[in-house]
């Protein structure tokens, strides 16, 4: 076979069998080095939730997507996984929509798969914002964007609520059951729920898992 028709022919073989991008995928940002290429941008709340759950499962194995690029300890929890969560909670298709239950509980699940942490503090504010921008929304009060509130650069006291009337009680009930019995104790999110939230002004039969913590 002439040379020439031989590489078309090879052409040919190499893109019938190369797969077409089935989602559309994290951009490497500037400031990182890591490989996102095999983690879905997300596109909504749901599939935000889903990258996180790739996270945890990397905080928990020490493996994957996540921790491509470096030394990552399983059951670890570092600053690059505090910034994978980040990207992902403030991506544009969700910017300007209230955090979602299912990305909450995907948080507390990543803090619950992390018994060493190195990420000085980064994962903790996060979390407590994220879940104060969830309760606040799901009790009808407005937030600001996930850029805005859930920046580091952002105090918390400057957009949550301040009183315990603000917040519905079944929302309360729910986070007490996310954070009833955890080994790692999120002093800024306790300090918020008693404080911001007014947990303190609620019946104590309605927040057992604060009790259980010690909180009031």
């Amino acid at each position: 076979m002439p040379g020439m028709e031989m590489l078309d022919l090879k052409k040919k073989l190499r893109s019938a069998t190369m797969p077409a991008p089935t989602a559309k995928t994290f951009e490497t940002s500037a400031e990182t080095s890591t490989d996102t290429s095999d983690v879905p941008q997300p596109s909504c709340r749901k599939t935000a939730a889903h990258a996180l759950t790739i996270v945890r499962d990397g905080v928990i194995t020490g493996e994957g997507p996540t921790t491509k690029g470096r030394i990552h300890f399983s059951r670890a929890l570092d600053a690059d996984d505090a910034a994978w969560c980040a990207r992902i909670l403030t991506v544009s298709a969700v910017e300007h929509q209230p955090v979602s239950r299912a990305e909450v509980e995907a948080l507390f699940e990543i803090s619950d798969a992390a018994a060493e942490r190195t990420d000085d503090g980064r994962f903790d504010d996060l979390l407590a914002k994220a879940v104060t921008h969830h309760a606040a929304s799901e009790s009808g009060l407005p937030v600001p964007p996930r850029t805005v509130a859930l920046s580091p650069d952002t105090d918390i006291e400057s957009w949550a609520p301040t009183q315990a009337a603000n917040i519905d009680t079944k929302v309360l009930e729910w986070l007490a059951s996310q954070m009833r019995g955890k080994r790692h104790i999120n002093h800024r999110l306790t300090a918020l729920v008693a404080t911001l939230i007014g947990a303190a002004a609620l019946p104590l039969a309605q927040l057992p898992g604060m009790l259980d913590m010690g909180m009031l």
